[in-house]
């Protein structure tokens, strides 16, 4: 053998750990590992507490106790502790060769008292893995105390989102962005906030990570507006109408003077007409943002103002009503909507204007915006009986082409007459828009961005159908977004109800309504139930957003080695001679907080549980509130489960190439479905008390497993409960319940999109304790 060959084979034997170490060096590797432990104790925790959580015990990042799944040998800390370097995420960023999927660690060719390169360790651990980033924006005039959170995540080699598909386009109207024609890319371009576009997850009853931290958000400050001095011309309801007849063409941006003169002589007031006329359209565009400030117009950025069909459908034409108030309102913002978007402005001077307008004004913009879309004026008689105004709708035929596909997948118990009416082939019956607000608002494509979609598309089927009951399903409202109602053998929760999020997984999803679930038994054959609801504990503060991306890191601290013994190839087990198929779902059980009958006599109150000398006909005819559970058949005896708080179920973002290695500092505990009811209090947020707790754990037969576990008031605060509930949909609802009875958002992770050691670090990244896996599968034993 030549010097050098010896040379080059004694540098990589010194480099490299052979496959038997000799005992001498082991002994080595542990002392280090020893004193490398003290001074892992010793660090603190990257994340700032909630002050709201416990502190009886402070923890540190890398203070984690081994995994229960399997034992961690020696381990080789890093010295290096800063922050992530720009070199590092530089590196991130390049383009990386697609290694093949992990199947065992140490990876072939390594063994576990080894070290890995940078590179190499970006190449086997962090290939295919979701970064996340927490993103702060402060909201424009308003103090610094008021802000919006987002997330947004990249490297998972685009494999998709955690954001659900759309059913139909007529569905996407809940979000809008008012800059360009195509939809958003990003969750703060929307007028609506949370954005709704980034709002639904991928599975049933989920939501997206963005939404979860936009949970968090401090929005809505009170904006005092200065009183604008500018008042608008008394203006005649023809002359209106007229006006938003011509501007369906366009307007006069070519010829300045006419311009000028169609806006202030007939709809406002040039206090400079004489030393300095408005002619210029920056000017124009000003005096009109100020008239259109002033307290008598609808705010629509209100909830309560967001049925925009109200304000025309139904309503008495007279120029005296709300009807030509709602008119002359949008002529003077179609006016600015026409200034702002003409061909003389830049792209980028549009969107920072629309950008630093306020709230108001921005949602009157969304409204012209609709109309232009959806409507225009065909008809109107300027004689006595001004009644005779008719409206083109342009959006009518997709409209009613979504509704009958929403209530075939619905299932809808009266599907056959109601498709007839929706085909409107009788002569003689109402048309569909004039059967109510909603439907006008819904049939006509007059939507606003926000959360009022679900419940136009549902009224809207409801009018339709002549067998529901008459009035017995008119109070559902988006204004009580917990409800949900029974229609014969049927029950349909909203999206943002805690039955609906608990069922989902036995229900289909479609234009935020969950459905059809099982029947309730407490209400009767048609009704609509309201449900309490508690706010859960869990908050991400500003500081968890900022450490958001340094929180969930696949490596860890950075460090020019990254030892082998550091990280875990985690493999759930999805044997499916082992996954669990003794639980069923028995009753939706319902309770009225009030038991009270409604009693004949004026001298109690009919539905409150709290007062009982109020007016007694001030709650007649309002649907009941009730507090929920689900009724489980476990091994052949109940269990209820009470759905208790309003908690989140988050869908994870999927991952690619994977499974992926865990860094150890990601402490987390796995157990089966038949397990869970052991399991109290996990993360310590309710002190072991919550209501209705008592006698809902049963205990396990034979062996240890029969006591209760709880989180070791040793162990982290934040580790992390791997609940696998693969198999039938049920053990996903038994998992999802026990977290609403229990107070804990979770992660819900398909093991086919997302590897379980992604899902971990996405819980580690929105601050929660919980991730559920599933498995995307049917199984024979579904119902």
């Amino acid at each position: 053998m030549s010097e050098a060959k010896r040379k080059i084979l004694g540098l990589f034997r010194s480099r490299s750990t052979s496959d038997q170490p000799t005992e001498s060096k082991i002994d080595k590797d542990r002392e280090k590992d020893r004193e490398r432990d003290k001074d892992r104790k010793g660090r603190r925790h990257r994340r700032e507490r909630d002050p709201n959580r416990h502190h009886h015990h402070e923890r540190s990042h890398s203070s984690h106790s081994p995994h229960t799944k399997s034992e961690h040998g020696s381990t080789h800390r890093r010295t290096s502790r800063g922050a992530r370097t720009s070199a590092s995420a530089s590196i991130r960023a390049s383009p990386i060769p697609a290694p093949q999927p992990l199947t065992e660690w140490p990876p072939p060719g390594y063994t576990r008292y080894e070290s890995l390169s940078q590179g190499k360790a970006m190449e086997l651990i962090a290939s295919g893995v979701p970064v996340f980033k927490g993103v702060k924006q402060s909201i424009p005039h308003a103090a610094d105390e008021y802000y919006n959170l987002y997330a947004t995540c990249v490297g998972n080699g685009g494999v998709g989102t955690d954001v659900g598909q759309i059913y139909t386009e007529a569905f996407a109207a809940n979000s809008l962005r008012l800059q360009g024609l195509e939809r958003a890319t990003n969750p703060w371009e929307t007028l609506e906030q949370p954005s709704m576009a980034f709002c639904n997850g991928a599975r049933a009853g989920t939501i997206t990570l963005n939404h979860w931290v936009s949970l968090s958000s401090r929005m809505n400050p009170p904006i005092e507006l200065r009183d604008p001095g500018v008042v608008p011309r008394e203006v005649e309801l023809s002359t209106i109408l007229e006006r938003l007849i011509y501007l369906e063409g366009g307007f006069e941006e070519d010829y300045e003077g006419l311009m000028y003169k169609n806006l202030y002589r007939n709809l406002l007031r040039d206090p400079d007409r004489i030393l300095a006329p408005h002619k210029a359209m920056e000017k124009q565009i000003s005096d009109l943002i100020v008239v259109l400030s002033r307290r008598e117009w609808i705010d629509f950025s209100r909830p309560e103002n967001q049925v925009v069909a109200k304000f025309f459908a139904n309503a008495t034409y007279t120029e005296q009503g709300r009807y030509k108030l709602f008119f002359h309102q949008l002529l003077l913002s179609m006016e600015l909507y026409l200034r702002i978007h003409s061909k003389q402005h830049a792209e980028f001077a549009k969107e920072k204007l629309l950008s630093q307008l306020p709230p108001c004004i921005r949602w009157d913009l969304a409204l012209v915006r609709r109309w232009r879309e959806c409507m225009s004026i065909q008809k109107f008689s300027t004689g006595e009986n001004p009644q005779q105004i008719r409206f083109q709708l342009h959006s009518k035929k997709s409209q009613v082409k979504a509704l009958r596909k929403f209530a075939r997948a619905m299932k809808w118990p009266n599907l056959a007459k109601v498709d007839e009416v929706l085909k409107e082939r009788d002569v003689d019956d109402v048309p569909l828009e004039d059967r109510s607000s909603d439907t006008m608002s819904y049939f006509t494509g007059m939507i606003l961005p926000g959360p009022t979609l679900p419940w136009l598309i549902m009224n809207s089927l409801i009018d339709c159908d002549n067998d529901a009951g008459g009035n017995a399903l008119a109070a559902l409202t988006h204004m009580h977004p917990h409800s949900g109602f029974q229609y014969r053998s049927h029950t349909y929760w909203s999206a943002t109800s805690i039955i609906g999020k608990v069922l989902a997984p036995t229900c289909r999803e479609i234009g935020g309504w969950i459905g059809p679930a099982r029947p309730a038994p407490d209400l009767s054959r048609i009704q609509i139930a309201r449900i309490r609801q508690r706010r859960p504990r869990q908050r991400l503060t500003v500081s968890d957003i900022e450490s958001m991306t340094e929180r969930s890191d696949c490596l860890g601290p950075p460090s020019d080695r990254y030892p082998v013994s550091e990280y875990q190839l985690l493999l759930p087990d999805h044997d499916p001679y082992s996954i669990v198929n003794t639980i069923r779902i028995e009753k939706l059980a319902l309770k009225p907080i009030n038991t009270t009958p409604i009693p004949s006599s004026p001298s109690h109150s009919p539905s409150s549980s709290k007062d009982t000398s109020t007016e007694p006909s001030k709650d007649i005819g309002k649907p009941l509130t009730y507090d929920a559970a689900v009724q489980f058949a476990i091994d052949g005896k109940s269990w209820p489960l009470r759905l208790s708080y309003d908690v989140s179920f988050i869908s994870a973002y999927p991952c690619s190439r994977g499974p992926h290695p865990l860094f150890f500092d990601y402490v987390y505990q796995a157990v089966k479905i038949d397990e869970l009811l052991t399991v109290r209090d996990w993360g310590g947020l309710n002190m072991n008390i919550n209501p209705g707790s008592s006698g809902s754990s049963p205990s396990r037969t034979g062996g240890a497993g029969g006591s209760e576990r709880k989180p070791d008031e040793d162990e982290d605060e934040e580790k992390v409960l791997v609940v696998e509930a693969f198999g039938v949909k049920d053990n996903e609802v038994l998992a999802r319940a026990w977290c609403s009875h229990w107070g804990l958002s979770a992660v819900v992770a398909d093991v086919e999109r997302t590897c379980m050691a992604c899902a971990i670090r996405e819980a580690y990244a929105a601050c929660l304790n919980v991730v559920i896996l599933i498995d995307g599968e049917s199984y024979e034993g579904d119902s």
